[in-house]
């Protein structure tokens, strides 16, 4: 492969410069997430840097390497949230002025955590290369210094010392999985983790929606765009100086889709007691949906970020309950009478489910006139408790009733 950007000395290097400036963070082996997966699963927790992603590494490599005319001047960059976050908190801590240009989607608690490090924060553009134009041009019309969130040698070097931490704590480690936005994260680690061991798998992931780098190495143009749960890695452009080294360092890319991102983030809150966003869940979303290409391997994985809204984290648990048929809903045609309701609850109650809403629909043309539509949502014990219940509610006293979508309401087929 062509010349490197980075060496293994220099990442050294850069983890004395990080010694006491940003946090070694822990890397703990998952007995859960290994049940889950078939595999021996280790976790490095990058969501506990101070902005809560391993973003803090490189953006503080950068920043500390500017003479006094760029420092006084001041900095700007591109970001979806943790690039963004990790230069406002260094910028201010060595006393920069940052500017961030952020997507205009960009999730509002990644915003508001940047503008509290003391950051101008410019919502500009539909995705990342949209805004990446408009920091490029108060480059040349402010002469700020673009602190880049993946192509820069001093925040690859930075990104790199994970993956020395990484083998530290794990040496015996098989594979190591690693997201990939613009490739920052993966190159540091790649070369660090090759120079190390040589003998070790780097896998990189990728939303489905958004295969830059794939499209990248391969010359061909899947399509890019959508709404991701995995903003964080939902980049169009990938790096000129990280291509190379994914081309030559990187055994494999995967691309993930939406429900495993969410079942990824919602193992992460509930085995492991820890908050991951979209990105930071794409090591552990890939081995739940390519289970066979790690299996009985011991598995590195990076929760390489923690910024997630907690609406969408509770959104996607609840939905994660209704995929586990935890949650069930259904719907009865019933006489739009006293005491009906009353039945029906009483029978769910010896059915051991627990009620958790109730609504009425009589405007619906598809019922009758002195009719009405019931639709009740139930907590279950499991899968085959939800399905126990809607038999046996299927025989109770001819009330007409079908299971459907508890969130969306829509008519799903038996379970």
């Amino acid at each position: 492969m062509s010349k490197l950007p980075v060496t293994l000395a220099d990442i050294h290097a850069a983890a004395k410069d990080l010694d006491g400036e940003v946090f070694r963070t822990p890397m703990l082996p998952a007995p859960k997430l290994s049940a889950l997966t078939g595999a021996e699963v280790w976790v490095k927790y990058e969501n506990m840097q101070v902005t809560n992603s391993f973003k803090d590494r490189g953006a503080f490599m950068k920043l500390a390497s500017l003479d006094d005319a760029a420092r006084k001047t001041g900095v700007v960059t591109m970001s979806a949230g943790n690039h963004a976050q990790a230069v406002a908190y260094h910028a201010q801590r060595l006393g920069i002025p940052a500017t961030i240009v952020m997507p205009e989607q960009t999730p509002q608690v990644k915003v508001r955590s940047t503008e509290a490090f003391g950051a101008k924060v410019v919502l500009d553009g539909e995705t990342l290369a949209e805004s990446q134009i408009r920091a490029e041009s108060l480059v040349k019309d402010e002469g700020l210094t673009l602190i880049h969130p993946y192509d820069d040698p001093k925040v690859i070097a930075g990104q790199g010392t994970v993956g020395v931490e990484m083998l530290a704590d794990a040496p015996e480690l098989d594979i190591i999985v690693v997201p990939i936005g613009g490739g920052g994260l993966i190159s540091g680690i790649a070369i660090a983790a090759k120079g190390l061991k040589p003998t070790i798998e780097i896998i990189g992931v990728e939303s489905q929606l958004y295969p830059s780098m794939i499209n990248a190495m391969t010359g061909k143009e899947r399509p890019k765009g959508g709404p991701t749960l995995a903003e964080g890695i939902a980049v169009k452009n990938v790096g000129t100086l990280t291509l190379p080294v994914v081309r030559g360092l990187v055994s494999e890319i995967l691309t993930v889709g939406e429900a495993d991102f969410e079942r990824a983030v919602n193992a992460f809150a509930t085995h492991q007691k820890t908050m991951a966003e979209g990105a930071g869940a794409a090591g552990l979303a890939a081995m739940l949906a390519y289970p066979e290409r790690f299996k009985n391997r011991k598995v590195g994985i990076v929760l390489c970020g923690g910024n997630i809204d907690p609406r969408i984290l509770a959104s996607i648990m609840v939905r994660e309950l209704e995929r586990e048929s935890r949650i069930a809903a259904f719907r009865f045609t019933i006489n739009d009478q006293p005491g009906v309701l009353g039945k029906i609850a009483t029978r769910l109650g010896e059915l051991g489910a627990n009620i958790l809403e109730v609504s009425h629909g009589r405007l619906y043309l598809d019922v009758p006139a002195k009719g009405a539509t019931l639709d009740v949502t139930v907590e279950t014990r499991d899968r085959n408790h939800a399905e126990l219940i809607y038999q046996e509610l299927c025989k109770f006293d001819g009330i007409p009733c079908r299971r459907i979508d508890a969130l969306g309401h829509q008519p799903v087929s038996a379970k």
